[in-house]
């Protein structure tokens, strides 16, 4: 396998620029370029050489041996100053070693994920941890590294081949005179399975929703100042605001963090009757994006009924409280009436969602755990026939464990793997 080397720390000038180099070859690379390695999992400073000698810079050098290393390879790190320069010549220098080439994006994850330092889940969770903005999005990312997923999903597996095991050694002694029925046994194994994945498959809709963002759509009449109270929560002009009613005509979405959750805005165009095609396109999107958004702020007029049935979690609101004599369950995109009490009604509605995450994040884990429930279930079903099933029951139970095995990336996971690893940057 090639030695692979890359710039781990973002390009461009900075305090420190980290490279690693991973591979059979790192080791002799790192002491022909800094000298005497220190000790594995250990740091020294170090005066970085070209391969003619030259000096090029003092560095901090980090070394670890196989398995204990990240990628579970031979790893040097060179913590350089980060100067342009000083990186290009270093790069330099390394790709022209022989048998050494710069890694592809998310190599290092991939070679980690081949030599069993990872598996498929924590990738994925890896890769989330890289692109969480917010504070529960990097709690949740934390938890799936930490490969808490990946040792459920191994608890499953264990408990379904145990119980395939016993209809399959009861199948092998059908002849003895001493006949056995394992049926209890393995009905009790396999309700706890189905039990505590139930409760997994349940919360991956939330947990999906922590990883992309809640979605939450303010919806109402044209002219009802929709786009003024997207500004307030916005902090900025993020939508054209006019007395022209109908302005509106896109859905326009703003990112925010709220209380540590990834929320996103959504503006929509006021809904009415209209015979204007384009506005009644933008109605029909309104419509079709609130009615999947986790959350409505409905904004209405006096004596005005919501366009369409709030949920028990939506809020209603009376529009413009800042022209009112009567503010009390108003609001006020222009003087800010009313916006802290929305924020925390916002706030609380969405944790109280968010403590039901599970520890499954993408929807590929949930259809992976739907499909191992389903075997299981009829698995179940079978089971009711007694020994003269046992077979099929057995058949039913592999699938499972094949389920489980495709959403941990034991099988099946390469047509999977390019699309993953295609998100991750160089050095990782």
């Amino acid at each position: 396998m090639d030695t692979i080397f890359a710039q781990a720390t973002a390009v461009g000038r900075a305090g420190v620029c980290v490279i690693r180099i991973s591979g059979p070859q790192a080791h002799s690379i790192g002491t022909l370029m800094a000298g005497p390695l220190p000790d594995p999992r250990a740091s020294a400073l170090r005066m970085i050489k070209g391969r003619d000698g030259s000096f090029i810079d003092q560095s901090l050098v980090l070394s670890f041996t196989a398995p204990q290393s990240f990628t579970g390879e031979d790893v040097v790190e060179f913590h350089l100053h980060g100067s342009i320069a000083i990186t290009k010549r270093v790069l330099t220098e390394l790709g022209e070693f022989d048998g050494v080439r710069l890694a592809h994006p998310g190599e290092f994850t991939r070679r980690a994920l081949e030599n069993g330092q990872l598996d498929l889940v924590q990738v994925e969770g890896l890769a989330d941890l890289i692109e969480a903005e917010t504070e529960a999005q990097r709690k949740q990312a934390l938890r799936v590294l930490s490969g808490n997923l990946g040792q459920k999903v191994e608890d499953w597996r264990k408990a379904l081949i145990r119980a395939a095991a016993l209809l399959e050694a009861t199948i092998d002694f059908a002849d003895e005179d001493v006949p056995v029925d394992v049926t209890d046994e393995v009905r009790d194994l396999l309700n706890a399975v189905v039990s505590t994945l139930d409760i997994e498959i349940s919360g991956t809709q939330v947990a999906e929703r922590i990883r992309t963002g809640f979605e939450v759509a303010i919806v109402g009449a044209p002219n009802v100042g929709k786009s003024t109270l997207l500004n307030r929560l916005a902090g900025r002009e993020a939508a054209i605001t006019s007395n022209i009613a109908g302005t509106t005509r896109d859905v326009i979405e703003v990112r925010m963090d709220l209380g540590g959750l990834p929320v996103t805005l959504l503006d929509t165009a006021g809904i009415r009757e209209s015979t204007d095609e384009i506005e009644t396109l933008g109605i029909e999107l309104a419509v079709r994006r609130a009615a999947d958004a986790d959350m409505c702020i409905f904004l209405l007029e006096e004596g005005d009924e919501p366009p369409m049935e709030p949920s028990a979690s939506d809020v209603v609101l009376l529009a413009k409280a800042d022209l009112k004599d009567n503010t009390a369950g108003g609001i006020s995109g222009f003087t800010g009436e009313g916006v802290e009490k929305l924020l925390e009604r916002l706030e609380s509605e969405l944790s109280l969602r968010a403590a039901g995450a599970g520890l499954a994040t993408h929807a590929r884990h949930a259809v992976a755990m739907t499909r191992a429930r389903e075997g299981i279930v009829e698995a179940l079903n079978l089971l009711v026939a007694g020994p003269d099933c046992y077979d099929l029951v057995s058949a039913e139970l592999r699938m499972a464990v094949h389920a489980f095995e495709v959403l941990v990336g034991r099988i099946d996971a390469e047509n999977l793997l390019d699309e993953i690893f295609a998100s991750f940057c160089l050095g990782k």
